[in-house]
């Protein structure tokens, strides 16, 4: 029996296949795209997903954990963004400028109409009759799509550096510029005009608004965060490194989901923006460029990979109210197949035992690899073996298929 007061500061790992390396975040489902998934945007029961030399690629995600393509439309460029409303998506297109895709009928998605940007056309937004284009070294371009038949541009805004990313809310568009996050007034579409910004240690490249702040993907320092309180002054209030490569963001209530390249999907929690925290992770089967939210699912443009379907969960799984086991973290490890536990603060514990929801032991474990792959998928939680009764703190385990 341990000696009181001691705890045991555990490392539960996911070993074998390298795909499945992740914490609190589960694979709901895949579609193998023609290379390469770019970016994805999701409405409904649709991802759209731009391929980088494959063009639009419709994908039906009413099962999501089935999605299938459904429709695809190979546009003349390097599809790098896009933004559906209605019957359209719009796609930026690299040099090819803005593609207006019309979706009416998924399986045949059919172009309607395009309009030529001066530069590379990297990302876009849509609000109302108006499509915003980051179009590289040319800046912000305005474009009417009134007619998206006849899309036409009516205003620009020639940014210091490379825009990349946009996010437009409001009366503002919000611009990832490789020289820094810039505030732009859209009142006066056909005269756009930057209120304020803010410069970044790195290159910002996606962007994501929601509320009083604006979250950065800085290529090179990670998920920065700004008050946009007052548009005319952003402040960097929080940011958190990434251990790969921020390329793209999305918000969802209180986390925001972060395609770090090779590092795959973060989960970062931003009730306090002030201290962004790493929450979640999923290592994706290849670079993760770009995500998009739509309810409790992630979409991840995970480039050679196609398109990938992650759940969040680690807000926590419900546990059973006679459960005689309490957990000092709320948030499950996820497991297949092995589960490795190792014993850290220089403690060495023989033996431990695996308890299902309710508190009963269902398999004895020991300091290393553990075969867990004939227990039934559901919660679990690891404690010191004989220690139970106790109510010690215990790390939550969630195993999977």
């Amino acid at each position: 029996m341990r000696a009181s007061g001691f705890a045991v500061c555990l490392s539960l790992l996911l070993v074998g296949v390298a795909q499945a390396d992740s914490l609190n975040v589960r694979s709901v489902g895949n579609c193998d795209t023609p290379i390469y998934a770019y970016y994805a945007a999701v409405i409904g029961d649709y991802a759209y997903v731009a391929c980088y030399t494959t063009g639009l690629r419709i994908v039906s995600i009413a099962d999501p954990a089935h999605p299938a393509e459904v429709g695809h439309f190979k546009t003349p460029g390097l599809s790098r963004g896009v933004a559906v409303i209605g019957d359209n998506a719009y796609v930026a297109d690299d040099t090819e400028g803005l593609r207006v895709i019309s979706i009416a009928d998924p399986t045949h998605p059919v172009e309607v109409g395009y309009c030529d940007t001066p530069d590379h056309a990297y990302g876009v937004g849509v609000a109302g009759v108006h499509a915003y284009v980051a179009d590289g070294d040319a800046g912000l371009r305005v474009i009417s799509i009134a007619d998206p038949a006849h899309p036409v541009e009516v205003g620009r805004y020639d940014t210091p550096g490379w825009a990349q990313g946009v996010c437009v809310n409001g009366k503002y568009a919000y611009v990832a510029d490789y020289a820094g996050l810039r505030v732009i007034s859209i009142a006066d579409p056909a005269h756009p005009v930057e209120v304020g910004y803010c410069i970044m240690p790195g290159y910002a490249v996606g962007v994501a608004v929601q509320g009083d702040y604006a979250y950065v993907a800085d290529f090179g320092s990670g998920l920065r965060v700004f008050s946009v309180t007052d548009p005319a002054h952003p402040v960097e209030v929080g940011y958190y490194d990434t251990p790969g490569y921020a390329v793209g963001v999305a918000v969802n209530g209180n986390h925001a989901y972060v395609a770090d390249d090779w590092a795959g999907l973060l989960v970062i929690s931003i009730a306090d923006p002030a201290h962004p925290t790493e929450v979640g992770y999923y290592r994706t089967p290849n670079d993760a460029y770009g995500v998009a939210m739509n309810g409790d699912y992630a979409y991840v443009a995970d480039y050679e990979a196609g398109l990938q379907i992650y759940e969040f969960y680690g807000a926590g799984v419900e546990e059973a109210p006679n459960a005689k086991v309490r957990t000092s973290n709320s948030m499950p490890t996820v497991v297949r197949g092995v589960l490795r536990l190792e014993a850290s603060c220089g403690l060495r514990v023989a033996s431990y035992e695996l308890l299902d929801a309710v508190g009963r032991k269902v398999a004895e474990l020991h300091a290393g690899a553990n075969d867990v792959s004939r227990l039934s998928p559901g919660v679990y939680f690891v404690c010191e073996a004989q220690a139970q009764a106790q109510a010690q703190a215990v790390r939550k385990v969630v195993i999977q298929r």
